[in-house]
Order: structure tokens, then sequence, then C-alpha cells
């Protein structure tokens, strides 16, 4: 898999995988955690975790700037890694729950995940940057689609192991204070500690309660403050396996960051060589056609990135929690994409190569729209899956579905192979159409623009829970159908002037 690739390319992928087993630790717990905890509603915590997922990737523009104008690339992955670490780390201290005072509390949580995004701003764009400079050698620019889909593979092992662990403290910790795990329980428990529960949810509540305790629950208030002080500090010490993550990852890139290539060296041979300048007619040209590649891609994080929210939410609240006699959770869902991205990319990357041997291989571009297409077919497979299927208020006003009101998990792992099919013909494919059409100059600045793209698409992401817990699920799928479809025919429109300036 490796061969005909520089040596650096393994070395980069697994510095990586520590910052997306904490990526995808937040994208299976974070707005689950926010709603146990401070009793949010899907709308506000979405919200959050629409702003959190924005920061994230509009910081790597600042991130790659400051590269670009330094040169110090490495350095400032460095010191990305080290940030990331305190954030984790700031979220990790378990504060009480329910919260004496929610607007600190919350305050102080927004403080964690905004050091978190801009950690991660200086350190993702810049190593992405540096992988792109490897194949900007003649010997390896033949292999760079292929070695961003191998650097995309490796990076998911990380991303993998995360919700198994998150869902895992978290279920440990209720464990160990005598407690089980039910995803219906904390807005159950909030409900009654507000006085809002009804008496359909107050019967549910006494039920669940004896369930999870092994014994019938005199003090049901009693019951529902300890319960979600113990279900929030399990979320918390799961952020805290992703620093040990995090240490990891910056330990591989101490050791083999003289594996990596270093930008200052690279632009001072060039210079001593005499390399042609590009001209400032190309460098419009090329900025241009990223700009345009950065709009579409908007729509498509928008939709792909549901899979941390509202795809989150509907596997808490409408997805039977079994598979056979094997009982899972709704974080646990978020392992199906990067063990897809793990086991599908040696497939795609062989058809992509069975292709290219018979000049048959689309162009980039073409390859993106194509995942547009692929993406708008996941959601028509949700909104079939969803007919019929209540109101989230009248699901919340039940205190939660019967299991065998539940649709069966395997609606959202198959959605979750064709997504993953479609982001690997758009995410690793688009980094590298990134790094080879970007000037030199502004390598950094524009994986800092793809990333900034990405920002703009999560920032939208709190339009799918406010459609979410409004209208009917299948209509919210809907939305996403015509939002792909959509960018699919612009990148078509598109398309002949995009493989012209690639070339």
């Amino acid at each position: 898999m490796f061969q005909g690739h520089p040596k650096g390319l393994l070395a980069s992928a697994l510095a990586n995988m520590g910052e997306r087993f904490g990526f995808y630790t937040m994208m299976a717990i974070l707005v689950l955690f926010l709603q146990a905890k401070f009793g949010l509603t899907g709308e506000s915590a979405g919200i959050i975790y629409a702003t959190f997922y924005f920061s994230i990737y509009i910081l790597a523009f600042v991130g790659g700037l400051i590269a670009d104008k330094t040169r110090h690339y490495k350095a400032t992955i460095l010191t990305g890694l080290i940030v990331m670490s305190l954030g984790y780390f700031l979220i990790a201290i378990p504060t009480p729950t329910p919260s004496p005072n929610k607007t600190l509390f919350i305050t102080l949580t927004c403080i964690g995940l905004f050091i978190i995004a801009f950690g991660n701003g200086l350190f993702k764009g810049n190593l992405q940057a540096l992988v792109g400079q490897m194949y900007d050698n003649e010997t390896f620019s033949k292999m760079r689609d292929s070695g961003f889909s191998v650097f995309y593979m490796f990076i998911n092992i990380g991303a993998f192991f995360a919700p198994f662990t998150a869902a895992g403290v978290r279920n440990w910790w209720l464990v160990k204070n005598g407690f089980a795990y039910n995803p219906d329980l904390p807005k159950l428990c909030h409900a009654q500690l507000e006085g809002t529960i009804n008496e359909d949810g107050l019967k549910r509540l006494a039920d669940l309660s004896a369930q999870v305790s092994g014994k019938a629950v005199a003090n049901l208030s009693e019951f529902a403050h300890n319960y979600l002080d113990v279900f929030a500090t399990g979320f918390n010490y799961a952020f805290g396996v992703a620093i040990l993550a995090m240490l990891i990852s910056l330990t591989i890139f101490v050791i083999n960051k003289k594996k990596l290539p270093d930008a200052k060296k690279l632009a001072e041979q060039a210079a001593a060589n005499n390399a042609p300048v590009m001209d400032a007619h190309e460098v419009k040209q090329r900025l241009y056609a990223l700009f345009a590649v950065f709009g579409i891609v908007i729509f498509f994080w928008f939709s792909f990135h549901q899979n941390g929210l509202t795809l989150t939410y509907f596997a808490r609240d409408y997805t039977l929690l079994k598979i056979g006699g094997l009982a899972i959770t709704a974080e646990q869902f978020q392992a199906v994409n990067p063990f897809f991205i793990v086991v599908l990319t040696p497939l795609v990357l062989a058809f992509f190569a069975w292709l290219r041997r018979r000049d048959m291989e689309p162009s980039t571009p073409k390859k993106i729209a194509i995942g547009m297409a692929i993406a708008a077919l996941a959601y028509v497979i949700m909104a079939l899956g969803s007919l019929g299927l209540p109101l989230k208020s009248a699901v919340d006003a039940m205190g939660g579905l019967a299991d065998l009101q539940r649709v069966t998990p395997f609606l959202l792992i198959g959605t979750y192979f064709i997504l993953t099919v479609a982001e690997l013909f758009i995410s690793p494919l688009g980094i590298s159409f990134v790094s080879k059409v970007a000037p030199p100059q502004y390598q950094g600045i524009m994986q800092g623009g793809w990333l900034s793209a990405t920002a703009i698409g999560n920032q939208l992401l709190f339009i799918g829970a406010i459609l979410y817990e409004s209208i009917p699920i299948w209509m919210t799928w809907s939305m996403f159908v015509i939002v792909c479809l959509i960018s699919m025919a612009t990148m078509l429109f598109m398309l002949k002037w995009l493989e012209r300036v690639a070339k």
C-alpha cells in the first residue's frame, strides 16, 4: 500500500491519529454530554456543536496563515498538539451536575472547546500541507490522490476506537456507581428536577430508574440528581482519554518530524535553482478554482457532519440499540464511519488504479461531483426508512419509544456505509486537489481555506437540529438530498474549467 509513496506518509498519518481520536470522541458524545449535563434542548446543543466544529475548521485558516508566513510548519503543528491537549484537560475536569450555575459552567465548557478548536486550527491544515509538499516532487506527483487516500485511511484508525472508548468509559463509571446505561433517562431526570415532567414521563422514569438501579426507587428526585451527576462525570472521564491519544500523537510527531518536508529549506532550494515563478494570472485562476470548490463542499459537510448531530439524535431517539443479542449505545454508531473508511479505502484505491491503467480514471473534480450524488443517495435511504415515525415532540411526551416502535440499527449502518463512500470521493481527494492547485506560497492558507469551507458547512449544522425537532423526520433527511443534488449539479457545470486549471 505504501509502495511508491514518500517515507513521511505513514509518520504523518500516525501523528494525526490522536487528533482524529479526539475529533470522533467529540462527534460521538458532545451533544449528548451537553444535554445530559445542562438539560439543553437539541436545538441549543446543536448550536454549540455547530459553533465548535465551525471554529475547528475556520481557525485552520489562521493556522495556515501563521505557518505560511513563518515557514515553520512543524513548530506550528507541535504547538497545536499541545494546545489541543490543554483544551481536553479543561473539559475533562468533573463539575457538579445538575449545575449550580448553568451559565457559568456552560461558559467554562465553551472556553475549553475553543481552546481545542484553536489547537486543531494550528495542527490540521498544516499537517495536510506537509503531506502535499511530499508529492510536489516529480517522483511522487502521480500518486498524490492515492497518497491522500492512504493518509485519510490511517488517520481514521484512531477515529474507529474513539466512540467505543467514550461510551465504554461512561458506562464503566455508571456501573461503578451502581447504575446501568439508558439513553432516555437524562432528559427524564432533568424534567423531574425542573418540575416539567408529565404523567407518562413520570411513570416511565419510575420504571427505568428501577431497571438501571436494580431496585424500586422511593425518591425519584434524589435518583435523578445522582444519575445525572454520574452520567455526566463519565463523559468527563471519556474526554480525559483523548488527552492520552493526543500525547501519543505528540510523541510520534516529535520522533518522526525529520522525515517530513522542511518548507523553509524547500523554498530556499527552489530559489537557488531558479525555479520558475508562477505568473499572476495563473495564480488568480488557481485561487478562483479553489474558492469555487470550497463553495460547493460547504453543502457536503453541512450534510455529512449531521452524523455527530441529527443522526446521533436519531440513533438515541428512534433506533433499536441492539444488534441480535448485543446491546449498543447511540455513541457507538460513530465508529461505523471510520471502520468503513479503513475497510473501503483499499477497495476504492484499487478501483481507481484499475481505471488509471485503462486511462479511464475520472478527474478529481469529477470524483467530487460523484461523491455528492452518493451522499444524496444516503439521505434518500434515511428518508424512506423514517416514513411513519412520530414527531420528536411526540417521542418526548411519551418519555421515549419502546423497542418495538424503533427502527432497525441497520438503517443507520447502511446510511453510514454510503456516506463513507461519498466521503472517500470528496474529502481526501479534495485535500489532494487543494495541494495540487494551490500556488506554492499559499499552501497552508489554501488548506485552511478548504477547512474554512468545512467550517461554514459545520456552522449550518444547527439548521438540521431545528428541523429535527420541528418537522417530520423524513422531511429533514429530504432537505439534505436536495442540498447534495444541487451541489453535484453545480460541480458538473464548472467541471471543464476546474479540470483545465488543475492540469
